[in-house]
């Protein structure tokens, strides 16, 4: 395996002069330095560090770029009775360019707090006894399909004067024109003033054009004008040089010089910047508010096969000939109060509980970030799109799906900023909480993205890595692993990942089908049901060729046929016998509430047999069994053993005549884990490793059973409140926060994995907003679950 992956990755990185979907030879490095990212959903997204700078870019649909750019930065100007007292980088940096500014701020005086969708930076300007609150606030507010796809983010600076005089405050906003890649000096860029009045608000700012020859984009940085805040700028300047031009002209008056005009295009080679500046007087004692902003408008994007031009979400608002830019950011300056108000009346139910930890409470709203920053995009369907074009030869069951994806739009985010797949499903499954709790439809959306993939088949070969076969990309009634690379053309081609061939995994299927129930049960959206359920039983008969023996219950082929792909799984197993059960059983829920009584008696037929063979084949009197193969680690204790209960609870089925596994067994099962992969593994302080010997020493067979998988792990602590044991699952989830967020200082970029002597893999990874199960879980003990869905009385299935 490693000589042909070592092979595939120098044709494709030398050769073709592509990025590898996983680059196992060159990982992205660990960088302590990330914080809240900036921007809605789908649009792009620049992240701004803990200490203010703006340092990891992902304008290009999916593609990264790690670079803190030195002249993004905010200054600040004392002025008291006419004269500067105080003008200062709010950096710690000390650049080898911009010298002529005053670099180095002295870090003991400034303070960071991160709570996605928002951040704090606060200032305590030494012996100024001036003190700036810098608030960044991005519209990511759930069951909102308009704001929270915009490409802004707004800096709202609250000033607060403890001097005994009036003094007056200027915050400079610097920006370079680019995102400090080489294309930055490609020549032909250039800047251009601007305001921006309507319904009597007034902004005023810098355009700044980015030429490029695909996916070119306007960058914006402007301030509201008001009663007693002036707005300035200067157009361009030269961001590799000393800087003294504009370092003395705020100096001189806290004011910059505001020329009228465009700038010249950039030579090759030359890389230019822009400035604003917004400037108030605070009272003695007083308090004073400045709102600036930073907006992008990438419109049209080609994925990096140039076969088609998408359109973003947003220009269904905005427009999408790239001139969007300007009401952008006086949209994000005047809504920005709104979306506060939103955001807080979302957050304050949960962060003003006494019965959560506050640790849990920054964990859930900020693994929020990769729903943003997930290499995510949210793309229109072309007006004159028909559903022939949407579902091929072998979707017109899908009467909804042109609707939905009129209305929504479609959504995907990248597996991981390393793992470049879009959707890829068999994580999704985990993560896809965070969506149908608070953004439904575009889980809806995606769902329908999947099912069309489903019903068609995709007839290319191609060479699978792990087994050195050639088999189709994509068979027909099979869930594909994801919808496709940006490095390609995501949707077009579908299954990027070449590591297996997973039309013979054994999880997928069933995680659709998990999912149609899940997203029913809480929405109540019957059409979607009905456009699902042929799509649910074609994928259900795919799946029935893996129970070789006809005993009501599938088995594993042998090799890593599931998500842990590297951990090899013989015959029955916990984990997809689980899944397998769990889906049989909303089957029979899916045919009652449809009235299709042959279906339910079909399932229910399994599910009884199913039920059987699996306590006879895998329960040992205290857990369920890895595997039914007899191995040496067949007996392992895994910690995801219970994910088919966990689905099964989310949607009220288990308990009653739904109880697919015994209650005494899922808590027995809980406990074992919970004593052995919890507090039997590094003090009982990281959270649970995927896989226990009974002896309590961690399952070390494959390079995945003795890592924890944070996403899991969110998954396991849901499980274990969904079953009454609430302080067990929060001790399991705490010791992943702890890990990341603290000890190994991962904020922003939470890794798919980890071991117990700080080896980590994947950072930045889909499956931790899985935390969002954990929030399911509690509001349903606390009563306030959504009633079960029926569909209207005498209605039959289509």
């Amino acid at each position: 395996l490693s000589c042909r992956y070592f092979r595939w990755w120098v044709k494709k990185t030398h050769i073709e002069k592509k990025t590898a979907f996983i680059d196992l030879l060159c990982a992205v490095p660990l960088q302590q330095i990330y914080g809240c990212p900036l921007g809605g959903i789908g649009g792009g997204t620049i992240t701004r560090g803990w200490r203010g700078e703006f340092c990891r870019w992902q304008l290009n649909p999916g593609l990264y770029h790690y670079q803190t750019v030195i002249t993004n930065q905010f200054t600040v100007c004392l002025r008291c009775k006419g004269q500067t007292i105080y003008q200062q980088v709010l950096s710690v940096e000390r650049p080898s360019n911009l010298q002529g500014w005053n670099w180095g701020y002295c870090g003991h005086y400034a303070f960071y707090h991160a709570l996605y969708p928002r951040a704090w930076l606060v200032y305590e300007l030494p012996g100024q006894q001036v003190v700036l609150t810098c608030r960044q606030v991005s519209p990511v507010i759930p069951h909102d399909y308009e704001d929270s796809s915009l490409p802004v983010g707004v800096f709202i600076w609250e000033v607060e004067n403890g001097r005994d005089e009036d003094v007056e405050v200027s915050i400079m906003f610097s920006l370079q024109n680019g995102t400090g890649a080489k294309e930055d000096g490609s020549g032909g860029h250039w800047n251009e003033p601007f305001t921006f009045q309507k319904d009597g608000e007034r902004v005023a700012g810098v355009l700044l054009h980015h030429c490029l020859p695909v996916n070119p984009f306007t960058l914006a940085i402007s301030a509201r004008e008001k009663a007693g805040t002036g707005v300035t700028h200067v157009t361009a300047f030269n961001p590799t040089g000393l800087g003294g031009e504009v370092w003395q002209d705020l100096l001189q008056d806290g004011r910059l010089d505001s020329p009228t005009g465009k700038s010249r295009p950039t030579e090759k080679g030359e890389v230019t910047a822009a400035a604003v500046c917004a400037s108030c007087r605070v009272p003695a004692h007083g308090h004073k508010t400045l709102e600036l902003a930073l907006a992008w408008d990438m419109p049209c994007v080609h994925f990096g096969s140039k076969e088609k031009l998408h359109l973003r979400r947003y220009t269904r608002f905005f427009g999408s000939k790239g001139n969007a830019a300007p009401a952008l950011s006086h949209y994000a300056l005047t809504h920005c109060e709104e979306w506060e108000r939103k955001i807080e009346a979302w957050q304050n139910p949960i962060l003003e509980s006494s019965q959560l930890p506050s640790w849990y409470k920054s964990a859930l709203f900020n693994e929020l970030y990769f729903m943003t920053d997930g290499g995510t995009i949210w793309m229109e369907v072309p007006p004159d799109c028909c559903a022939e074009d949407l579902q091929g030869p072998a979707g017109a069951g899908l009467s909804h799906l042109l609707p939905v994806l009129r209305e929504y739009g479609r959504f995907a985010y990248l597996e991981g900023q390393e793992y470049r797949m879009y959707n890829t499903y068999d994580v999704h499954f985990y993560a896809s909480f965070a969506l149908i709790m608070l953004w439904p439809k575009l889980q809806i959306s995606l769902q329908y993205d999947i099912a069309v993939t489903v019903v068609n088949e995709d007839v290319q070969p191609r060479q699978y890595l792990m087994c050195g076969q050639t088999a189709q990309v994509k068979m027909k009634n099979v869930v594909p692993h994801d919808i496709g690379d940006p490095g390609d053309e995501p949707w077009q081609r579908v299954n990027a990942y070449l590591m297996h061939d997973t039309a013979d995994w054994k999880d997928l299927n069933l995680k659709f089908v998990l999912q149609v129930y899940r997203d029913y049960y809480l929405t109540h959206d019957s059409l979607y049901l009905q456009d699902m359920w042929p799509v649910c039983q074609a994928v259900m008969e795919s799946e029935l060729k893996f129970d070789t023996d006809n005993d009501g219950l599938i088995e594993n082929g042998g090799f890593a046929d599931q998500t842990y792909d590297a951990w090899v799984v013989h015959g029955a197993s916990a984990y997809c016998g689980g899944l397998w059960l769990a889906a049989v059983c909303m089957m029979c829920k899916m045919a009652e509430v449809l009235g299709d009584t042959e279906i339910r008696q079909k399932y229910l037929d399994i599910l009884n047999k199913g039920k059987e063979a699996f306590e006879r084949m895998l329960w040992n009197g205290k857990y369920y069994n890895y595997d039914s193969s007899g191995s040496d680690t067949s007996s392992s204790i895994m910690s995801d053993q219970c994910a088919g209960q966990w689905f099964l609870g989310a949607c009220g089925l288990d308990q009653g005549e739904f109880e697919v596994f015994p209650k005494s067994h899922v808590l027995s099962a809980l406990k074992t884990i919970f004593e052995k992969n919890v507090l039997s593994f590094a003090g009982g302080t990281m959270g649970a490793v995927n896989g226990m010997r009974p002896d309590g020493v961690p399952d070390t067979s494959s390079v995945q059973s003795n890592e924890v998988w944070v996403g899991v792990v969110y998954s396991l602590a849901a499980t274990m409140i969904q079953e009454g044991m609430v302080e067990e699952g929060f001790r399991t989830a705490e010791g992943c926060y702890r890990t990341v967020w603290e000890r190994l200082g991962m904020a922003f970029q939470t890794p798919e994995a980890y071991r117990e002597k700080k080896v980590y893999r994947s950072l930045a990874y889909m499956r931790p907003l899985s935390i969002w199960s954990m929030q399911l879980a509690l509001e349903r003990r606390a009563g306030q679950a959504p009633a079960p869905a029926q569909l209207p009385q005498g209605h039959t299935h289509p």
